[in-house]
């Protein structure tokens, strides 16, 4: 299949997801086909209800397409529960809230067979990374919503996964607290040297990335090679031909 394909961290082909039958059928994603390359970057646009969230869940393994495929060639498998293989930093409070933050950051490691120690150590040094060590010790409901999104961050960037999905993850934040998060998940993201894809709605935090995907009522559209006219180089996330 080529470089880019035999190196793809996911891979859609002429994916759909609906919801629903009959003439209640709901189509949130439709022939969708793309691919993600190790160290992409990914912004993931389009109004609200237009599929950005499905298809970043069908990408993360959460749930599976209607029709079409979803592939994962390097790990070989889907990834979901494998935090090492994919990460994903939800729009909304996400943080167990009987757990403080260290062991928020450390579960899933532990539920990844992590011994409990190893994973409360990696989860000491993941905050300390993000400049997160004073809240340690600190409930989820004690926190803003941009220490939550950052404390979130740190427990996908912890595992030190291939891949991270980060669904409007300043969605709920001021502009200053949102550049902030995007400074934070940005820097984890080449420190670790995954690839990302960020859905949001704001130009500002889209023109962070290196691409632009947008969505309209389901269907995916690679901005940047529509403007060039040209199909990404081989190794980079694509669209796959035939989409449109």
């Amino acid at each position: 299949m080529g470089a880019a394909a035999d190196g793809a961290l996911v891979r859609c082909v002429d994916v759909a997801r609906t919801y629903g039958s009959g003439a209640a059928a709901l189509v949130a994603v439709h022939a969708v086909s793309c691919e993600i390359a190790p160290r992409d970057s990914i912004a993931l646009t389009g109004p609200s209800g237009c599929g950005k969230s499905t298809l970043l869940h069908l990408l993360a393994g959460l749930e599976p397409p209607t029709v079409g495929t979803v592939s994962w060639p390097v790990a070989g498998h889907s990834p979901w529960g494998r935090p090492a293989e994919v990460g994903v930093v939800f729009q909304g409070p996400s943080l167990l809230p009987h757990l403080d933050v260290v062991d928020n950051v450390a579960f899933p490691l532990v539920l990844d067979g992590v011994p409990a120690e190893e994973a409360r150590e990696r989860a000491l040094g993941g905050l300390d990374r993000l400049g997160l060590t004073a809240l340690a010790r600190a409930l989820p409901d004690t926190l803003s919503g941009g220490q939550s999104q950052r404390v979130a961050i740190a427990r996908v960037l912890v595992a030190r996964p291939a891949l991270v999905l980060a669904d409007e993850p300043t969605g709920q934040l001021d502009q200053a607290t949102g550049a902030l998060v995007i400074d934070v998940l940005l820097d984890a993201v080449a420190d670790v040297g995954a690839a990302v894809v960020v859905t949001t709605h704001d130009p500002r935090v889209a023109a962070r990335l290196t691409r632009t995907w947008r969505m309209s009522e389901g269907t995916l559209h690679d901005d940047a090679r529509a403007a060039t006219g040209r199909t990404p180089a081989a190794g980079s996330s694509r669209l796959v031909e035939g989409v449109r």
